[in-house]
């Protein structure tokens, strides 16, 4: 199994919902709002003069438990030219050792 992690501005959050649910190696994601802090804050054209006076960027983190071999058709379906979140943020896998429900 591997987590998918990927973060985003919040002004993409619908449009990254709406795609994740049409994915049908996604069986569910969890989303987390955070705060990023960098040099890119400067650049971001979605910031409002708040957020940069404040100095951080208003993000959305999603995670992802997927099956090893979704992982890549999934990152395709995200990252292809067509789709609205295209360029819009950063993603990182990891593995997971174990999981499970508590019971």
């Amino acid at each position: 199994m591997k987590v998918l992690t990927i973060i985003v501005h919040t002004n993409v959050q619908q449009d990254l919902t709406h795609l994740l649910r049409s994915i049908k190696e996604v069986s569910g994601f969890t989303l987390s709002h955070v705060e990023g802090h960098g040099i890119e804050a400067e650049r971001d054209s979605f910031l409002a003069a708040r957020d940069k006076v404040v100095g951080v960027v208003p993000r959305v983190r999603t995670d992802i438990l997927l099956e090893d071999a979704h992982v890549d058709p999934v990152l395709k379906r995200l990252c292809s030219t067509d789709q609205c979140i295209a360029g819009q943020g950063i993603y990182w896998v990891t593995s997971v050792e174990k999981g499970g429900h508590l019971k």
